[in-house]
């Protein structure tokens, strides 16, 4: 077992989490407007999704679908789709919720928490958190890149999957940790008020994600 490449590894990985960018703007947007068991879910998705991708770079199918122009350009086309449709849900959400009437904010008041007039289901919440990372084409290139880099041929079975299973392990533990720090009642109730900026943040995070690898997209495969 090569624990230097583990250390590695995790370090990078552990750097990548803590990162802004889709995978922890859904786990704070979810977190702080839906229920724990929702919010735990939704990180389970995403740890999910982190696992599958480190087991496709390990099998080399990740790098199979990037050295196929069609099948990469594919791939491009539906992470772009669903980034973008899932920041122009937040922002839409926003403002829906701008142009409501003063009765949520008065159940707020009345109940002294926040009031879950859309609540998700567990399973939707596991199956955004999955989308979200595994559609990325952001994530699929970084686990490509870490895994050819430093998870050379030369490297034992053992410590592959030893790799993949410390990625989902710090995955999990971290995503799981925001869930529940951020569904505490009184951090929903004092953040109900912002409920609206995070949606647009996290709208805006979405949006531009999915333009940046729209506009790469179009310059490598359409003005060459």
């Amino acid at each position: 077992m090569d624990f230097t490449l583990l250390s590695t590894l995790a370090v990078i990985h552990s750097l990548a989490l803590i990162s802004p960018g889709p995978d922890f703007a859904i786990i704070v947007k979810t977190a702080t407007q839906q229920t724990r068991s929702t919010a735990i879910m939704c990180a389970v998705g995403i740890s999910a999704a982190i696992l599958v991708h480190s087991l496709l770079s390990l099998l080399g199918i990740s790098i199979m679908i990037q050295q196929s122009a069609m099948a990469y350009i594919v791939v491009q086309i539906i992470g772009v789709s669903y980034l973008a449709w899932m920041g122009y849900g937040a922002l839409a959400g926003s403002y829906r919720a701008y142009t409501q009437t003063q009765a949520s904010s008065d159940e707020t008041e009345i109940n002294g928490r926040l009031p879950h007039q859309g609540t998700m289901s567990a399973l939707k919440g596991f199956q955004i958190g999955l989308y979200t990372n595994l559609l990325n084409p952001k994530a699929l290139i970084f686990f490509i890149t870490i895994f050819t880099v430093l998870v050379t041929p030369q490297v034992t079975i053992e410590t592959k999957f030893a790799s993949a299973s410390l990625l989902f392990g710090l995955s999990i533990i971290w995503f799981c940790f925001l869930a529940i720090i951020l569904t505490n009642p009184n951090i929903q109730h004092k953040m109900a008020k912002g409920n609206n900026i995070i949606n647009i943040i996290t709208g805006i995070i979405f949006l531009g994600v999915a333009i940046t690898i729209a506009m790469s997209l179009i310059s490598t495969h359409l003005l060459n």
